[in-house]
């Protein structure tokens, strides 16, 4: 048989019949892109949601960084599929084969995506390990032109200059806390102005400042301070609740406090990996106080809805016990970006395509929690704005990498940039985990024997049968 054509003009011949073929016809490539988002949780404060999937759409990093507030989009152009998230929007993603083309379903949870593969009666192509997160802070790109399929693209749309701050702790809080103040008000104005809003709060400095500096601003804006509620989780004998009490005390801000009782009894571990979809053992002890604390809230609120909480203050200013973990150390902390944001970053050996990376994939312990019991959370240090600042932090000139040094800073940075702000003195307490503080140490690890191997059986037999 001769050829009267050049190969690659019979190549280019046959692919415009393809793409040109009816949908009706039995031999169409047909590939199908299930968006599961919820695109109510969508808060983009400079423009519309359809403005923001263009946006997307366009899948120019500067576009996409334009983008301000929460969003987890996808936008469509032909056979590519492009995604985005901001680093508190969870964003999964499935790509099936089908005998007409391949199917990408996109959602925030690995067992919405399971479901939806259950209903098309394609359930024996999954795994949990076959799903993939959307990392924070990239344009994830997908061609859908069968099979193989290609690795997706990554192109980042944030990337923090390190180093441009002054050595003047003064000016660095006054700027850590003026970004801060500046995300609350947006969100403040986004959200009905009957709505009362909470703060998940321990007395801690993170969720302080977030309680300060959003006491602060409903008074600059003209607000009802009556909106306003911390929350605080006890199991009864927690070092918490004593430090809320003496937090809000010292400043004559005590009427705002609310503790919200918990029995120990109640910690389920199954319900916790259920809903977490994730076996760190950190994640899951901090995903089961998120539990009991939106649980307590909603007993006694039933219609309460906005929630702010001060996760990512500990990421932002490197504040994480190095010596815990064995492959850290002070110089890997201060000299990569982002690294307790992104983990060490898309690309890399220990990047988990299933989940991310740092708070890219630890988030789900403040989200999933609170999406179960039906709130709207908040965290201002998530915002690119804030980050930038303290991305921007001289960490090795002001610590000399001395790592008690480098602990101390939080503290100094947000109680200098509280006092520049509001005007209010910042109590200062020792750090602890979330986890730690609402209850005792002992009784916690009775309840929850932190083995991540076992964690993770746990959650993959959800999917065995």
């Amino acid at each position: 048989m001769r050829f009267n054509r050049e190969p690659s003009e019979i190549i280019a011949k046959w692919l415009e019949a393809r793409n040109s073929t009816p949908m009706s016809s039995p031999h169409a490539y047909i590939e199908r892109v299930v968006d599961l988002l919820d695109p109510a949780l969508n808060r983009i404060h400079n423009g519309t949601l359809e403005e923001a999937r263009e946006k997307v759409r366009a899948g120019t990093p500067d576009a996409v960084r334009s983008i301000d507030g929460s969003f987890a989009l996808l936008a469509r152009e032909g056979k590519t599929v492009r995604m985005a998230r901001s680093l508190d929007r969870p964003m999964r993603y499935f790509l099936a084969k089908r005998q007409a083309g391949p199917a990408l379903i996109v959602a925030d949870r690995i067992d919405t995506l399971f479901q939806q593969l259950r209903r098309e009666g394609l359930e024996g192509q999954f795994h949990p390990s076959y799903t993939r997160m959307v990392p924070a802070h990239h344009v994830t790109e997908i061609q859908l032109i069968g099979c193989p399929d290609p690795d997706p693209v990554y192109t980042r749309f944030f990337t923090p200059e390190q180093n441009t701050q002054p050595r003047d702790l003064d000016a660095i809080g006054g700027r850590y806390i003026g970004a801060l103040a500046e995300e609350v008000a947006k969100w403040l104005r986004s959200i009905p102005e009957t709505e009362p809003v909470g703060v998940a709060f321990s007395g801690g400095i993170d969720s302080g400042a977030v309680f300060l500096v959003t006491y602060h601003v409903l008074r600059k804006l003209g607000m009802n301070l009556s909106r306003l509620k911390a929350f605080t989780l006890d199991f009864g004998n927690g070092p918490d609740l004593a430090q809320a009490r003496a937090f809000l005390d010292r400043l004559g801000l005590g009427m705002f406090h609310e503790p919200v009782q918990a029995d120990r009894g109640d910690i389920d571990i199954a319900e916790t990996l259920r809903v977490l979809e994730d076996y760190k053992p950190l994640d899951v002890e901090c995903a089961s106080m998120g539990l009991a604390l939106f649980r307590g809230i909603r007993r006694r609120h039933s219609q309460w809805r906005y929630l702010l909480d001060g996760d990512g203050g500990d990421e932002n200013l490197k504040d994480y016990p190095i010596e815990e973990n064995p492959e850290l150390t002070i110089r890997s902390v201060v000299h990569n970006l982002m690294l307790y944001q992104e983990g060490w970053g898309v690309g890399r050996i220990k990047h988990s395509l299933t989940y991310s990376g740092g708070l890219s994939r630890a988030y789900t312990r403040t989200y999933a929690p609170a999406r179960r019991y039906g709130f709207e959370g908040f965290s201002p240090f998530t915002r690119p704005d804030v980050i930038a600042v303290a991305e921007g932090i001289p960490f090795i000139d002001l610590t000399a990498y001395d790592v008690p040094t480098l602990y101390s800073l939080k503290g100094e940075v947000a109680a200098r940039g509280i006092r520049s702000v509001t005007g209010m003195e910042l109590p200062v307490f020792p750090k602890r985990r979330f986890q730690h503080g609402a209850i005792a140490l002992d009784d916690l690890r009775v309840q929850m024997p932190g083995a991540e191997a076992l964690y993770r059986r746990q959650f993959l037999a959800q999917y065995a049968s």
